[in-house]
């Protein structure tokens, strides 16, 4: 049957979900670590993966039929979210403000870049990294500036009680420890 007559995408397939945005009025704060990190995933989409789907796409057109065409059809929704990620990496590389936090002066608050170690209601203690909402990964420790766990730490020094208002309810949080390491290390979760 003609496409002509169903009702029915090019793709089908729908596009992964979108990354988190950040907030209107919000800075995009990042390490040099994270930008490195981010500008490499785009180097990577514009000279390797790009042209390898754009080859391929090319080689499936000139099969014929493209409606029954797996590679062609596989080769353009492929190409569309390559696409939409180059999108998305430069805005996020333009808007990008670089905080290194080796150079922080003030060591004994917490700050964008800092490991902090806080012990909670129950006694637990965790240690977190804030670090830019690109970098943020929870099962290294590292969490985004802009969280709420974050957000309740940030200006803390040793020994302050800070309150964390998650759905849950609120919960008081002890800073034990502020450090400032080098970025391109990772915590053990």
């Amino acid at each position: 049957m003609s496409k002509a007559f169903v009702k029915e995408a090019d793709g089908d397939g729908e596009l992964p979900e979108e990354p988190v945005a950040l907030p209107s009025g919000v800075k995009n704060y990042i390490t040099p670590h994270g930008f490195r990190r981010l500008q490499q995933e785009l180097h990577a989409l514009l000279r390797v993966e790009r042209p390898a789907v754009v080859e391929t796409l090319a080689w499936a057109a000139g099969n014929g039929d493209r409606s029954e065409n797996g590679d062609y059809i596989y080769g353009k929704q492929r190409l569309r979210e390559i696409d939409r990620r180059i999108r998305f990496l430069t805005k996020r590389l333009e808007s990008a403000e670089i905080v290194d936090p080796r150079l922080q002066t003030r060591r004994d608050q917490v700050f964008f870049g800092a490991t902090v170690t806080y012990a909670s209601e129950d006694g637990a203690e965790t240690t977190v990294t804030i670090l830019g909402i690109d970098e943020a990964d929870l099962t290294r420790g590292q969490v985004s500036w802009i969280s709420p766990i974050a957000r309740a730490l940030l200006k803390a020094r040793v020994g302050d009680v800070v309150e964390l208002r998650a759905p849950a309810g609120i919960e008081q949080l002890e800073v034990l420890r502020i450090e400032y390491r080098d970025p391109e290390t990772t915590i053990e979760p």
